[in-house]
């Protein structure tokens, strides 16, 4: 029931072709970003699509995976958790980003 507790599952496409980063432990890191798209009715009957932007990263040979064979507009189902960060800016603004590490994904079409 832990795994409950910080779960995220999406369905989307890849915004940007992946930017792998090497570390020089052999560890990789990838990031990119999905869309998510929402469609309803408005109160005149229009259809209306909204998107929702994330920022995704991977280690490991999930990176690996994802740096090789994924790419813009491919489209991915996903299984993370959240998390966010927070930094102050070389102008003295306090930053904030939520992100989903990725556990598990499926390339669907693409």
């Amino acid at each position: 029931m832990n795994s409950l507790r910080n779960s995220v599952r999406l369905v989307g496409n890849l915004g940007m072709d992946p930017e792998v980063k090497n570390f020089d432990n052999n560890k990789q890191l990838v990031k990119f970003s999905l869309a998510t798209n929402e469609t309803y009715k408005n109160d005149k009957g229009e259809r209306v699509t909204e998107t929702q932007w994330h920022n995704l990263i991977a280690w490991g040979s999930q990176a690996k995976f994802i740096g090789d064979y994924l790419k813009k507009g491919d489209e991915v189902a996903i299984e993370g958790k959240l998390t966010n960060k927070n930094w102050v800016d070389k102008d003295g603004n306090k930053r904030y980003m939520t992100e989903v590490v990725v556990n598990d994904f499926i390339k669907l079409k693409g």
